[in-house]
């Protein structure tokens, strides 16, 4: 029976320790003091405006991107036929890049072709603008993210030596668990917020060289149609 009850006793010593050792994700943050709850949240606003800029340019890149394979056949038999107010009413109804591009180049037939192909190169930069619309910012939080975590840890760690130096070199572990929360938390933060907007400006810029390779075929394809002979 004694032996039992040790057993038992050493059980509970065991799950309580157990216990005492688990902590949240939530702990780690408010256990870190002011200075760690004030930097995660900046990060955390940084991961929101970061992940909304990510999805919203990732639709409208998707949207660019789409267009009916037929529709550069359908200009160059209405460009072919004479019939340039129905190339731009079909450019008119489709809404991409691609179809705005062709438009400019449809109501400068007449012109030089060198004066052609520069306003869909002008139409074209302004496209690519469009398309890149706040894609920086995700560019500026990959990069910031890190470095304000990177100022909690610096934060964290004079919080913890100043600690130290006040108590003398003397002071507890428990003493300095303010610091050092706040140093640890935020280095991790920063880092998943500067890791995951640095993966979604990558791939918005790989989407986005798509696009613009779409675009440049088909205003070559376009500028060939009005070299072709009539």
């Amino acid at each position: 029976m004694v032996l039992l009850q040790d057993l038992v006793d050493e059980t509970q010593v065991g799950e309580l320790v157990s216990e005492e050792k688990t902590l949240s994700v939530i702990d780690l943050i408010f256990n870190g003091g002011a200075g760690s709850i004030i930097i995660i949240s900046v990060l955390f606003v940084m991961l929101a405006v970061g992940l909304y800029i990510y999805f919203e340019r990732l639709l409208a890149i998707k949207a660019a991107s789409q267009i009916d394979k037929n529709f550069m056949n359908q200009i160059r038999d209405h460009v072919m036929s004479g019939k340039l107010e129905a190339a731009k009413i079909l450019c008119a109804q489709t809404d991409s890049p691609v179809a705005r591009l062709t438009e400019k180049g449809i109501s400068r037939i007449g012109k030089p072709l060198d004066d052609i192909n520069t306003a869909i190169e002008n139409a074209g930069t302004l496209e690519v603008y469009k398309l890149e619309k706040n894609v920086n910012v995700l560019a500026t939080i990959a990069g910031a993210g890190p470095m304000i975590g990177f100022l909690g840890t610096v934060i964290g760690m004079i919080l913890a030596f100043h600690q130290m130096a006040s108590s003398g070199g003397q002071a507890e572990m428990g003493a300095l668990a303010s610091g050092i929360y706040t140093a640890m938390t935020t280095t991790v933060a920063g880092l998943i917020v500067g890791i995951v907007a640095y993966m979604g400006y990558n791939h918005l810029v790989n989407r986005t060289d798509k696009v613009v390779h779409k675009m440049e075929a088909n205003a070559v394809e376009f500028l060939d149609l009005l070299n072709e002979p009539v």
